[in-house]
């Protein structure tokens, strides 16, 4: 009789990887630049607000990345969208705590709501 073991993390954690790779080469080809998760960040930003300007500050790269991290993490209950201002610029309300994890933790945690958001997207 077979029994089935649950798949140890380093698979799991392998396909992860793997779905991040296949993102950052879909993006170098679009943009011809592999991102960071900043820039991943950063990029969705501009998605969300619709954003554009010649020079951005860097507190209006910081103000898209926050929307961006908002966005993605509202797809799992942790951010509600309350509407936008004047300015067309999205608000967020956090509605539950986020879990405590160390920094590579937390990374991973964004970047697997970041591949959800572009799953959703159909990219």
């Amino acid at each position: 009789m077979m029994h089935c073991l649950p798949l140890p993390d380093m698979f799991v954690n392998d396909d992860f990887q793997q779905r991040w790779w296949a993102l950052e080469a879909k993006l170098l080809e679009r943009f011809g630049k592999k991102p960071d998760l900043e820039g991943v960040l950063f990029l969705i930003g501009i998605q969300e607000t619709g954003f554009i300007a010649e020079k951005i500050s860097k507190e209006q790269k910081q103000d898209l990345m926050h929307v961006a991290v908002c966005k993605v993490l509202s797809q799992s209950g942790y951010y509600s969208l309350q509407g936008n201002d004047a300015d067309g610029w999205p608000h967020f309300q956090q509605i539950k705590e986020l879990p405590v994890m160390l920094l590579p933790e937390q990374e991973n945690f964004i970047k697997d709501h970041v591949l959800l958001y572009f799953e959703q997207q159909g990219f």
